[in-house]
């Protein structure tokens, strides 16, 4: 476990960057958002990681309060890191992030990974805005040509989206393609106006595809 640095400055902001401040600990923060993940899995979506450095963030960040490891039960009996309530504190903080980055986003170069569910925050953010309007909440399950993935808009508690469809019937479902995505991503677009303009299909009975059918 490698020594916690510090800015040794009495402000709010330096004391969180003291602890998030690292390269990859939002990022992590980021996967684990999903629920509980196996260290490969979280190794094979961070590209460019290095184990070394892996292993060093995730106990650092079980040092600071962020994460906690556990073992499953058989047959599984292999180790899992997931958020403590004050890691997904940072939901929001993520959030801001993204929003504020949306114009560094431009084109994507050919050195650029993707992985589909890089996209569930940007339309977590879209989704949540209507179902605060709509008054609906619940599970989507988001499709695109790169994978699916499910969000879980307005949980108060536990994993904000997973990867792959639906553990359960969702209240709507999305299909849509990476270009579309981007486009809320950048902050170019909405849900809806991408709903409206008929890139993005929309099925099921919930409060949130009934709403986003009738924006």
């Amino acid at each position: 476990m490698s020594p916690r640095r510090s800015y040794d400055q009495y402000c709010s902001a330096a004391r969180a960057l003291d602890v998030v401040g690292d390269r990859w600990t939002l990022l992590i923060v980021r996967e684990l958002l999903a629920g509980p993940r196996r260290y490969t899995d979280l190794h094979a979506d961070l590209p460019g990681v290095s184990t070394d450095v892996l292993a060093s963030r995730l106990k650092d960040m079980e040092r600071d309060g962020l994460t906690t490891r556990r073992r499953l039960p058989p047959p599984g009996a292999a180790y899992v890191y997931e958020l403590t309530g004050r890691g997904r504190g940072l939901l929001p903080v993520l959030q801001a992030l993204g929003e504020w980055g949306e114009g560094e986003l431009g084109e994507r170069r050919p050195t650029d990974a993707l992985r589909a569910h890089w996209f569930a925050l940007p339309l977590l953010r879209g989704l949540t805005d209507e179902a605060a309007v709509s008054g609906g909440a619940g599970l989507v399950e988001v499709r695109l040509d790169e994978g699916e993935f499910h969000l879980d808009v307005g949980a108060e508690d536990g994993p904000v989206y997973g990867d792959g469809p639906a553990p359960a019937e969702p209240d709507a479902r999305l299909v849509l393609d990476a270009g579309t995505c981007t486009a809320v991503a950048q902050g170019r677009s909405t849900v809806p106006e991408e709903v409206r303009a008929g890139r993005i299909e929309v099925t099921g009975d919930g409060a949130i595809a009934k709403a986003l059918r009738n924006a």
